[in-house]
């Protein structure tokens, strides 16, 4: 089994649960400050179960949408949304978008351009398909600068010696590299921005329960004896915020966002 199989995700639920709304606490302040207009043609590159996709069409009144992803178990997911029942879901490759130059006005890639293999490649093909004037985006967690939601659990499993699983291309979401990805596509207006959330889970257990939902830490633990798994256990508690009054535990995590336009 390969990394990239290790950490591709094919359960729509779990996802949600995991990352899903991550994504869209992310995905609120992206597209703030995108400030798209309404009534455009969108392509969600990497659109997962429709998080995301779910949020801009509720936020920004597009005139078509179209969805991209390697996993037809997350395409599934996604078409049980009630606001995508009108969305055109395709199972592709990031890669080689099966679409026509111009085909559209805005492409995202939400939380995406780390597990593209060929992140340039990836940048080139939104830009191939956006009508000229139209923008190029993208959100990723800082992967190398811990922003990670769970890097605290990851961090505890390399501690311990175990080989945890990364995307194809964790530097893509730093700041430096999204801005040379996008300029490097011949897109103009390039600007970045840091984006910090916060969640709050109720309680270690939901925390716990939660963040095993990655399938590369499902696999790990799967082979890990009890007693490292206690371990393990105790250690990430220690290291998470400390529970409020409620018994919540609030965990930050951060992402880098970059937009551009494609040259009229």
């Amino acid at each position: 089994m390969t990394t990239e199989d290790q950490i591709r995700f094919k359960d729509g639920s779990a996802y949600e649960r995991y990352m899903g709304k991550w994504s869209q606490l992310a995905g609120e302040y992206f597209l703030d400050w995108l400030a798209p207009q309404a009534g455009l043609r969108w392509l969600d590159v990497g659109c997962g179960n429709g998080a995301f996709t779910e949020m801009f069409i509720e936020r920004c009144a597009p005139a078509g949408v179209h969805g991209i992803d390697p996993s037809e178990q997350q395409l599934a997911f996604a078409r049980t949304r009630p606001a995508l029942h009108a969305a055109d879901f395709r199972q592709g490759d990031a890669m080689a978008l099966p679409y026509a130059d111009n085909s559209f006005d805005v492409a995202v890639m939400p939380l995406v351009i780390f597990f593209v293999p060929d992140p340039a490649r990836g940048v080139a093909e939104m830009a191939r398909v956006v009508s000229p004037g139209g923008s190029v985006s993208a959100y990723g967690w800082d992967m190398t600068g811990g922003g990670f939601p769970y890097e605290v659990l990851l961090a505890e499993l390399r501690s311990m010696g175990f080989t945890v699983p990364t995307p194809p291309s964790p530097e893509a979401s730093r700041i430096d590299v999204l801005q040379g990805l996008w300029a490097g596509a011949g897109l103009e207006a390039v600007e970045t921005c840091e984006i910090t959330v916060q969640r709050s889970f109720q309680g270690f257990e939901d925390f716990w329960a939660t963040a095993l939902g990655a399938p590369s830490v499902g696999l790990i633990l799967a082979k890990m004896s009890p007693a490292d798994t206690d371990v393990l256990r105790s250690r990430v508690k220690a290291n998470l915020p400390a529970e409020n009054a409620a018994g919540q535990i609030t965990c930050t995590a951060r992402a880098n966002a970059v937009k551009g336009f494609v040259p009229r």
